[in-house]
């Protein structure tokens, strides 16, 4: 990967859309101040793929060196998981991942950060070869110089990799250093490692240094979390909006095993449509360690407070005592 020393400070940056043009993404990083970014290479939901021109690849890699914007990273496509029974659907997830692998090279992005799957209640050792198996056919056919991150997961149902070991166990057997991790912390949190307390925190970065090897973290998904501890539902929130707070997130920016990652929001956006600019400016100030910017109150808040305000009056009106005539 890139020779340069790891960045002073960790760098802040959201996922942003790249509906067009894929190079349009530089123009989503100057309009959010963002000093990364994450982009889709296809549409998630499909299997069939965009064809990038290559003249829109080469200005994606040109423009955001220009603008001093990275390390910036791909998001495989939600249907890949390598870990399924089913032959066909594994070979299109090694096909896909492949073209992304590929396709992170020409963009040059640090790399392609993909979900594992599901074992469906095989477990997982039994699995284990087949997706350490993939991830090599994977490599074998990506630029080397691009990283494939695995994400850990909220830990529903069958999943894998909401348990830092599974992780680690995967890096082992893929027996490849380009197999690197992203740390969500909706994920995390959700799957039962508490980030708002010190002490816990301390743990679980001990246990995933211990698991995995704190070198593997290359980047962060900065993600509140709608849901309490071990709820294991993944459902992203605004900064300051969920269970995580921003006290959290601050603790999780100041600790070293984090400096060297590139963060990236997948959040709602403080007025839907996904990270805003506002919410770039929150994390910043967070990690930086300045005012934090005016942030909105929740929807549902806003509309409990004014319902309260509304049956205050005749709540009063009921309890009032009469007067004398």
């Amino acid at each position: 990967m890139p020779a340069s020393a790891p960045p002073a400070r960790p760098v802040l940056g959201a996922h942003v859309s790249t509906a067009g043009h894929i190079d349009i993404a530089a123009d989503h990083a100057k309009r959010l101040r963002a000093e990364a970014v994450q982009v889709f290479g296809a549409a998630p939901q499909q299997w069939r793929r965009k064809q990038h021109p290559e003249s829109d690849v080469e200005a994606f890699r040109t423009r955001m060196q220009a603008a001093g914007v990275g390390p910036n990273f791909m998001h495989g496509i939600y249907l890949v998981n390598l870990a399924t029974a089913d032959a066909e659907h594994l070979r299109k997830g090694v096909a896909s991942l492949t073209a992304d692998m590929r396709l992170a090279g020409g963009l040059g992005v640090a790399g392609v950060i993909f979900h594992v799957g599901s074992h469906k209640g095989l477990g997982f050792d039994a699995v284990l070869p087949q997706v350490a198996g993939a991830i090599r056919e994977v490599l074998a056919e990506s630029p080397p110089e691009v990283w494939l991150c695995l994400e850990n997961n909220a830990g529903a149902g069958d999943s894998i990799g909401s348990r830092f070991a599974e992780l680690g166990a995967i890096r082992e057997a893929a027996g490849d250093d380009r197999v690197r991790v992203c740390f969500d912390t909706c994920h995390a949190f959700s799957a039962g490692y508490d980030l708002t307390d010190a002490a816990a925190l301390d743990a679980a970065l001990a246990e995933f240094d211990r698991e995995v090897g704190l070198d593997a973290l290359v980047a962060v998904h900065a993600n509140d979390s709608k849901t309490p501890l071990g709820s294991g539902r993944d459902r992203h929130e605004n900064l300051g909006w969920g269970s995580i707070g921003l006290d959290g997130m601050r603790g999780l920016l100041a600790r070293d095993a984090f400096q060297a990652a590139t963060w990236l929001l997948e959040v709602p956006g403080y007025k839907g449509g996904g990270p805003d600019e506002l919410s770039v400016r929150v994390l910043k100030a967070l990690r930086d360690g300045g005012p934090l910017p005016r942030i909105p109150r929740k929807p549902e808040a806003t509309k409990k407070a004014a319902a309260k305000k509304r049956a205050a009056p005749k709540k009063a009106r009921k309890t009032a005592k009469p007067t004398s005539g």
